[in-house]
């Protein structure tokens, strides 16, 4: 419950100080007074900007701006103060919220019992202790989200733990569906390097590479062919030198026959020679080898200008396939080793295969929970549609039909639902969707009636209601009157009204009256404790200070507009 509330420099208020009790508290005075500044200030104090941003409340002219409110707490406010390490003495909650301009910049921090705490924990706390209700709620009436919310929270015990399973497994499918997805487009890229790789492993088995060296073999081959006839002059001058005599010349190996002959004479004259003998029987068998292989090169060497042209063909083939990618041919035949490797590998298309099935499964998981949450919302929106139309009937709307329609809708982590309130206020009117339909009075009664039926599954917050008797009147402005009174009798109703039957009804009033000082308009705020500032109060609400307004306002009060 809140049971005070102090402002200062916020908008036309430079200092108040306001204690609240239990029951319907009502607000009024004229147009322009100020009446909803107390709800935009405890709006900003809970770090909303839903109908007047924190900047625009600060006093004109004014560096510095509080806002402080203390509240009774119940069991969920203080379970969630001990899930934040807060310590309450006894029951008292103090929130405030400082304003303080610097350099035309706002800045603002909240404490809890004056200990800071940032956004997110005030967001948290505030559905525990606050529900408002403006005027610019009634748009929100139309929305499919907000409808959708509306009926989950009306069903919180049947439909929440469904909820969070259709999260979990729609969590899980989206996952599942991102992998996938990725996949597949990193198959549709390896398709397009995958002809790229196959283009190039056709070109590299086209080229029949065998022998990493073959480049090498082929130009000392190109070599030994161009210069067949001259290698052939060259060992035939060899071969005429080391064997052959000529012009009665002795050859190399006729020198070598007789040193060994003249060697062997005189190593039997001086046996020490004999290590000589061997050395020059070895040097003369070296030269035979020698010999032996320059024969058998010339026997193979031949002038074939075919297998010349055949292997300069080759060469510069196998050149031009080196410079194409960059490679020396050992490593072009390593890269083509591994091109047949992974293009006859089948790796992507078993990881997709995998992944469809685990989509295909999260899927499956999904759509079964989908199925048991639209099941579960089906079951709760009859006794949606019973538990509101029972309490918009006494608002005027006696004829009212009201509907929830379930639609397929895409499936999303809220399920695949897509919900639509549909309204008929007049007979012979066919149902349609709320917003398209319903007048801005009935709009406001659908969301009296929307408020009170799900306050009514948890009546631990203190309601607001700025001028939702908008566009109402006469008789249901007294159906309206007696829905915030049974409201507020188990918990805290405030309204901010026009209408006196409302305001009649209220145990505790508040007047908002401004006025002009030095050229500065001010807000005050007076609580009407009196009966004849009471009934003088409602008398200029039912249209005037005449007599006939006084008696109207004097009986709303004897009879409590019952």
């Amino acid at each position: 419950m809140l049971v005070g509330l102090r402002l200062e420099n916020i908008a036309l208020l430079d200092s108040l100080e306001l204690n609240f009790e239990e029951g319907l508290t009502v607000f009024t005075g004229e147009t322009g007074a100020g009446k909803s500044i107390l709800l935009d200030a405890l709006d900003v104090l809970f770090g909303g900007d839903q109908v007047t941003p924190a900047s625009r409340l600060l006093s004109h002219g004014e560096k510095r701006g509080q806002i402080e409110a203390s509240f009774l707490t119940n069991l969920a406010v203080d379970t969630w103060l001990n899930e934040q390490g807060y310590d309450l003495e006894d029951k008292d909650l103090l929130i405030s919220r400082e304003l303080r301009l610097k350099d035309d910049r706002l800045i603002n921090r909240c404490r809890i019992n004056g200990i800071l705490v940032n956004r997110s924990q005030i967001a948290n706390l505030r559905p525990l202790l606050l529900d408002f209700t403006v005027q610019g709620q009634l748009y929100q009436l139309a929305s499919p989200n907000k409808q959708l919310q509306w009926l989950d929270s009306y069903g919180k015990d049947l439909i929440q733990e469904k909820l969070i399973e259709v999260q979990s497994s729609w969590c899980l499918w989206n996952k599942a569906f991102i992998n996938l997805h990725n996949a597949k487009q990193e198959q549709e890229q390896s398709r397009k390097k995958f002809q790229e790789f196959k283009n190039i492993l056709e070109e590299l088995e086209m080229a029949k590479l065998n022998d990493p060296f073959e480049d090498k073999k082929l130009q000392l081959e190109e070599d030994r062919l161009v210069n067949a006839v001259r290698l052939q002059q060259g060992l035939a001058l060899l071969f005429d030198r080391l064997q052959e005599n000529s012009d009665q010349l002795p050859s190399v190996l006729d020198h070598f026959s007789f040193c060994m002959q003249e060697l062997r004479v005189i190593t039997k004259l001086d046996s020490t020679l004999d290590i000589y003998e061997n050395q020059l029987f070895e040097i003369q068998a070296n030269l035979e080898e020698l010999i032996s292989n320059l024969n058998k090169y010339a026997m193979n060497l031949e002038c074939n200008s075919s297998r010349l042209e055949e292997a300069q063909e080759r060469l510069v083939y196998l050149k031009k396939l080196q410079k194409v990618y960059n490679s020396d041919l050992p490593h072009l035949l390593k890269r083509r080793d591994e091109l047949r490797a992974s293009l006859s590998s089948n790796n992507i298309n078993q990881e997709i295969e995998e992944l469809e099935k685990n989509e295909k499964l999260a899927r499956n998981q999904m759509e079964q929970n989908n199925c048991a949450l639209t099941k579960a919302r089906q079951d709760v929106a009859l006794e949606f549609e019973k538990d509101l139309i029972q309490y918009l009937r006494p608002l005027g709307l006696l004829n009212i039909r009201f509907k929830v329609q379930l639609s397929p809708l895409k499936p999303n982590e809220n399920g695949a639902d897509l919900i639509t309130f549909l309204f008929s206020a007049n007979p012979g009117n066919a149902l349609a969707p709320l917003g398209e339909v319903a007048s801005g009075g009935e709009m406001s009664r659908f969301l009296l009636a929307l408020k009170t039926v799900l306050s009514n599954l948890d009546g631990s917050k203190t309601l607001f209601f700025d001028e939702i008797d908008s566009g109402v009147s006469g008789r249901v402005s007294g159906a309206v009157a007696a829905m915030l009174k049974d409201l507020s009798i188990n918990r805290q109703v405030f309204c901010v009204t026009h209408q006196p039957l409302i305001a009649a009804v209220a145990d505790h009033h508040f007047r908002v009256g401004k006025s002009v000082e030095s050229g500065r308009t001010k807000s005050d705020v007076i609580h009407l404790c009196d009966l004849k500032d009471r009934q003088l109060e409602l008398a200029e609400l039912a249209g005037g200070d005449f007599a006939e307004a006084r008696a109207y306002a004097a009986s709303l009060l004897d009879h409590k507009a019952a």
